[in-house]
């Protein structure tokens, strides 16, 4: 959500690349809410159910300030795609104790696109 939110209230003279890479990085992410829900339920598991669901269990800090400079964005989704992929790679490790193979597939395509978006970002951000 807080990569959507920043991509809703970008503005300065970068707003079109940073807008569309911010849209471009929601969809990733969204899509891998989909992947991880099916494959929760395909293990026997349950997913989120609520927005208060995912309050309860959401490791990644809000962010709802009403403004927020533009290369401030860039530098809080950066540190949030390097905390995911900390966790991600914690997930991985899970599978692996189990023998979950096709679980942790799908963790290594997610780490490889999570540590992308944070190379785009931080390649952003040393150049500001």
């Amino acid at each position: 959500m807080k990569t959507k939110n920043f991509h809703w209230h970008m503005s300065g003279r970068q707003f079109r690349d940073y807008h569309l890479l911010l849209d471009e990085h929601a969809e990733q992410i969204f899509a891998m809410t989909d992947d991880i829900a099916e494959r929760a339920r395909k293990i026997g598991g349950t997913t989120i159910r609520s927005i208060g669901d995912i309050a309860r269990h959401q490791r990644v800090r809000d962010n709802d300030k009403e403004s927020v400079a533009p290369e401030d964005m860039l530098k809080y989704l950066r540190t949030d795609n390097r905390e995911l992929t900390r966790f991600l790679r914690s997930a991985h490790a899970v599978c692996e104790k189990h023998s979950d193979v096709a679980t942790a597939s799908l963790i290594e395509n997610w780490i490889d696109q999570t540590e992308r978006r944070t190379w785009f970002l931080s390649e952003i951000v040393n150049g500001l």
